[in-house]
């Protein structure tokens, strides 16, 4: 199963960069264009086995080398903390529909996903597979207990159980038992079903907003 797993990865990683090049091209275009920086944003994730790999994205937030973050002073509850870790961003803590640190085409980026294309690349190095858990920071993995590292038992996903049942609208907790679920219970047919449901938020979201 692994085996088949790991061929059709490869073959639909490679099918999606032909097919999504001049997409790429445009989106690249539209980084460069929009504010100064890299045009793909690299970072430490930790994949199947705690292994650690490097994750590629399309920049969708400012670029620190031109652009200093807000200072933001520590959360003066553990509920203000708690709030941060599920639903803000960590740079400017505001939440994730009114953070000031991603820029006009991220917005859109992050909004419809495309901002995960260059994971196709992640995805023929072997570092991640299409459907499995989101690769989460290494500062995350340390605060595992024991059954929540069961999540690092497979290969980490573009997309997964995790973002087809909400994504940025639920809680950190929720999003980890969902992962354990799907280790649980993973197979072909339910990564097709998690493939179209992803399809489809997408053409939904396209239906909505054009």
């Amino acid at each position: 199963m692994d085996q088949l797993r790991r061929t059709f990865d490869i073959v639909a990683a490679l099918v999606g960069l032909v097919v999504f090049f001049p997409v790429l091209v445009l989106i690249a275009l539209w980084i460069r264009l929009d504010s100064p920086g890299r045009i793909l944003f690299r970072q430490p994730r930790v994949g199947k086995n705690g292994r650690e790999f490097a994750i590629y994205k399309f920049r969708s937030m400012y670029d620190q080398r031109y652009s200093s973050p807000p200072t933001v002073p520590p959360p003066r509850t553990s509920e203000e903390a708690k709030f941060r870790k599920d639903f803000c961003c960590e740079t400017c803590a505001r939440p994730v529909e009114e953070c000031g640190c991603v820029t006009r085409a991220g917005r859109l980026l992050r909004k419809t996903g495309l901002d995960e294309l260059p994971q196709l690349l992640n995805v023929i190095r072997g570092d991640m597979t299409f459907v499995g858990p989101r690769p989460t920071l290494r500062y995350q993995v340390e605060q595992y207990s024991q059954r929540e590292r069961r999540r690092l038992q497979v290969k980490p996903g573009i997309t997964g159980l995790a973002q087809v049942s909400g994504r940025n609208e639920i809680t950190w907790e929720k999003k980890i038992e969902l992962d354990l679920w799907y280790v649980e219970n993973r197979g072909l047919w339910l990564d097709c079903k998690i493939v179209l449901w992803t399809l489809l938020q997408g053409s939904r979201w396209r239906s909505e907003h054009l």
